[in-house]
């Protein structure tokens, strides 16, 4: 489980359905012990790391009630669907749908939900 206490990562805001994701060195075979296809390495398409700040979520428009009223003040109405994926899980994805880049020396992934294939939970809340 990846900690980032008073780190300049708090500073980063992750939106809608996307996932900040530190990589972990490559293995063939991931903490819990799941053994990841023989070759995907040599393909690059699949890459694991630990899920460091995920987004708020899908959005969803709230329908308003104050059509017949259009000059009243509108407040930001948006709700979210939550994603799945949650700070420490360890996520396996597609490289292909992840765009890599450098903060403060450190190697990171900004992947949306749909590209991650799998996710890894240290405690299993039945979700």
């Amino acid at each position: 489980m990846i900690e980032h206490k008073n780190s300049p990562i708090d500073r980063l805001i992750v939106v809608g359905d996307r996932v900040l994701i530190k990589p972990v060195a490559e293995s063939n075979k991931t903490g819990g012990g799941l053994l990841l296809p023989p070759g995907y390495k040599e393909k690059e398409e699949v890459q694991s790391g630990y899920v460091v700040k995920a987004g708020p979520g899908y959005p969803i428009p709230v329908p308003s009630d104050d059509f017949d009223e259009p000059w009243k003040p509108r407040e930001d109405k948006t709700s979210y669907i939550p994603l799945q994926a949650q700070v420490g899980d360890l996520a396996i994805f597609l490289k292909k749908g992840a765009v890599e880049f450098q903060y403060h020396k450190e190697k990171y992934f900004i992947v949306s939900q749909h590209s991650i294939l799998l996710l890894e939970r240290d405690e299993f809340t039945g979700e």
